[in-house]
């Protein structure tokens, strides 16, 4: 008989040190705020996950523990399975998060004088790691279509991408937008990158949350010169709500790439992964599957009831329904408000915490990220908190 999970259940998470709710009044400047921004769902994790690092608890001893044997091939299986792509064992990785994946790339194959191309309205951490890392970014925005979906430039690509550019980086699903890129772009895409020398990371964090009949493609699947000049990132951290079990991995077919980012990770003990990492993977990947259905299908309704509310309360703002995640990317513009005004509707007056649209890039202006990924209830309080506001 099916598991019934119950995602309309209202998980209290004050105490568990949660960066959602701790951070509020630091971020916000105020703590009364119904937060709906960072990327971690508020729904509980799975009894699984929780089963199998409690079985590992009961185990008082936590030493030095070495990688389970079956632990890349359960990886490689579930690659296989949902996006049909073969990923040899040896191409694979732990790291220690994704964004920490993105510095070592730089640090091993970006000259300080070189570049890295990022392609706004894109998650902030694109831009910051590169120049925190003093790496000069270059600006690829996407095109804003006039249904309100986006689209890579190309022809801007040309003109940007210089000699120095050595470094991509691809959001594969797309976050803030959620789109799930189709194979025809990634090649193209590849075939521009691949002719340049160009290293492309494609972070796929979100690529098991594909929604309303959509398909994630990964990068390196697309083409041979998409496999060769790429870096895939992946982790089963947004799908199973266990981000603060870091658990990424990268995957490089090209050995070229491959042994340099490789050794130096090995060299500074960066690619070890710590004890909980692979059993909640496993346990993810080896019983999740009706977890994950039952989830998605919960934020489709989700969203729908977002677009729902919106059309019949508040048609100023628009939501523009992404293809994979649970990250809405509200189209605020309708409000006709300056950005200090906007935030000041959302946080002062609404008393809701989203994320600045401004923060994925100038393309963001006018917008707002809102994560759906929460019981109803609660996303019907938000909206109807809104419309009082905004009204």
């Amino acid at each position: 008989m099916t598991m019934k999970y119950d995602f309309d259940k209202i998980i209290d998470r004050s105490g568990s040190g949660d960066l959602k709710h701790e951070v509020l009044a630091e971020r916000y400047g105020r703590g009364d705020l119904l937060p709906l921004w960072v990327a971690d769902m508020d729904f509980e994790t799975p009894q699984f996950i929780t089963d199998a690092l409690r079985k590992r608890l009961e185990h008082s001893l936590y030493g030095y523990t070495i990688v389970p044997r079956n632990y890349w091939q359960t990886i490689a299986k579930w690659i296989e399975d949902h996006h049909q792509w073969r990923v040899e064992e040896q191409w694979m990785r732990f790291i220690p998060g994704i964004v920490k994946g993105i510095g070592f790339v730089i640090n091993v194959f970006v000259k300080e004088d070189e570049k890295v191309i990022i392609q706004p309205p894109v998650y902030h951490p694109f831009r910051l790691t590169p120049e925190g890392n003093r790496r000069q970014v270059v600006y690829n925005p996407l095109r804003e279509n006039a249904d309100g979906s986006y689209s890579m430039d190309f022809d801007n690509l040309a003109e940007v991408a210089d000699e120095k550019c050595r470094l991509l980086i691809l959001s594969n699903p797309h976050n803030p937008a959620g789109i799930t890129w189709d194979a025809e772009t990634l090649r193209r895409l590849a075939d521009f990158c691949s002719e340049r020398n160009i290293i492309v990371i494609s972070d796929e964090i979100h690529s098991d949350m594909a929604i309303f009949g959509n398909k994630h493609v990964p990068f390196a699947s697309v083409s041979d010169a998409a496999a060769e000049c790429s870096i895939t990132f992946g982790a089963p951290s947004k799908t199973f709500n266990i981000a603060g079990i870091v658990s990424s991995w990268c995957i490089v077919p090209n050995e070229r790439l491959r042994q340099p980012l490789f050794d130096w990770m090995a060299a500074n003990e960066l690619d070890e992964p710590h004890l909980f990492a692979p059993i909640a993977t496993m346990a993810a990947f080896n019983e999740g599957e009706e977890w994950r259905q039952q989830m998605l299908a919960y934020v489709e309704q989700n969203i729908l009831f977002v677009e729902d509310f919106l059309r019949k309360h508040l048609p100023q703002i628009k939501a523009v329904r992404p293809q994979a995640s649970f990250l809405v990317w509200l189209d605020c513009r309708g409000l006709h408000l300056d950005h200090d005004a906007l935030i000041d509707l959302f946080v002062n007056r609404v008393r809701l915490a989203l994320n600045d649209g401004e923060m994925f890039g100038k393309e963001g202006k006018g917008f707002m990220r809102m994560n759906v990924a929460t019981p109803r209830s609660v996303l019907k309080e938000a909206l109807e908190r809104l419309v009082l506001a905004a009204s």
